[in-house]
């Protein structure tokens, strides 16, 4: 299985939810790899202040072979996830077609959902090359008791791409834990931050389930 996790926009939380995510699969006995293919390298960079032992391989991959490379890459791993690179260009185009899911996080703001649009199209057209591809919104960084967390799912209807079950809520623990190189299901295994983790990574593994039965 190998999730890619985009958005054009900078800031939603992709390599928060691409660390998480591959931690829990870890941590649950899943042989797993991060790629950091953000020139940034952001997830590279959280490894680099890790001081454990590393619970999984992080590799950079900012290329637009990616796809082509990808195969060889995954082949020892039951999950590879990737931290994939903001703006629409070759990086993007490239993470995409090497993915077998794409998640898009968005937060619930208007200015978030307007930027989904570009990756959206990005998307549909990797899917006519490659049309098992499915992607799915993550709601990241949620409020709860306010309107636009409560209505951002349904906002996001508009591009007919499904909301997964699992979203997850702002929490500071998230910034702590990256400081240190750690993961919240390291920090707090038994936090609410580490349950939304959890099940955001079960609603990933049964969304590629269904991909591959249909």
């Amino acid at each position: 299985m190998i999730v890619g996790v985009l958005n054009q926009k900078g800031g939603v939380g992709k390599t928060t939810i691409a660390v998480n995510v591959a931690a829990h699969w870890a941590r649950a006995g899943r042989r797993a790899l991060l790629v950091d293919a953000d020139p940034q390298g952001s997830s590279l960079a959280w490894s680099a202040a890790r001081e454990a032992e590393p619970l999984f391989p992080v590799i950079g991959m900012a290329k637009p072979s990616l796809h082509r490379d990808m195969p060889a890459l995954a082949r020892d791993y039951e999950a590879v996830v990737i931290d994939g690179a903001p703006r629409v260009n070759d990086l993007a185009r490239s993470a995409i077609l090497a993915s077998d899911v794409v998640l898009i996080p968005v937060q619930p703001s208007p200015y978030d959902v307007w930027a989904a649009a570009d990756i959206v199209q990005l998307v549909r057209e990797a899917q006519a090359y490659k049309p098992g591809l499915k992607a799915a919104f993550v709601i990241n960084r949620r409020i709860g008791r306010t309107a636009i967390g409560r209505d951002v799912a349904a906002i996001l209807d508009q591009f007919a791409l499904p909301v997964l079950p699992a979203p997850l809520g702002q929490r500071v623990v998230y910034a702590e834990s990256a400081a240190q190189g750690l993961s919240v299901p390291e920090t707090q295994p038994r936090g609410e931050a580490a349950r939304e983790i959890a099940a955001l990574a079960e609603a990933v593994a049964a969304f590629h389930a269904e991909r591959q039965a249909a």
